[in-house]
């Protein structure tokens, strides 16, 4: 098992690339990125992004239809999730009403492809990672 350093307060280890196949690939990466993904990467079909954290969602073209509605396989957060969620509308991204949790609060939005992908306020607790 991978060790932290004596000044890195972050876990050893982390999520390096999730695959998400979308149904367009430009209209993929144009959207994630007025959502504040990093591009990367992109030709043809095939895109690199990045999230915080170092963590890259690859986008590939999907080979099969994708159901509307379908969780994304992974969900983001963010620090000010209010804010986000203003952000997204003013950008047309029509963002779901907000939902209170015990933990977290969260919203929805529906990516080109028909995602369901969640957007949650951070859970770190101040904590590095």
């Amino acid at each position: 098992m991978p060790t932290k350093t004596p000044k890195d307060a972050r876990p050893p280890v982390a999520i390096g690339h999730v695959e998400h196949h979308v149904a367009d690939v430009a209209k993929a990466v144009e959207w994630y990125e007025a959502l504040g993904v990093r591009r990367i990467f992109k030709r043809g079909d095939f895109a690199v992004m990045e999230v915080r954290g170092g963590t890259h969602i690859i986008l590939a073209k999907a080979k099969e239809k994708i159901e509307a509605g379908t969780p994304a396989p992974f969900d983001l957060i963010v620090d000010d999730v209010e804010a986000t969620r203003e952000e997204c509308a003013s950008k047309g991204m029509a963002p779901g009403k907000m939902h209170r949790g015990r933990i977290h609060d969260w919203f929805e939005l529906t990516d080109p492809s028909g995602f369901r992908l969640t957007i949650l306020s951070s859970h770190a607790g101040g904590r590095p990672v």
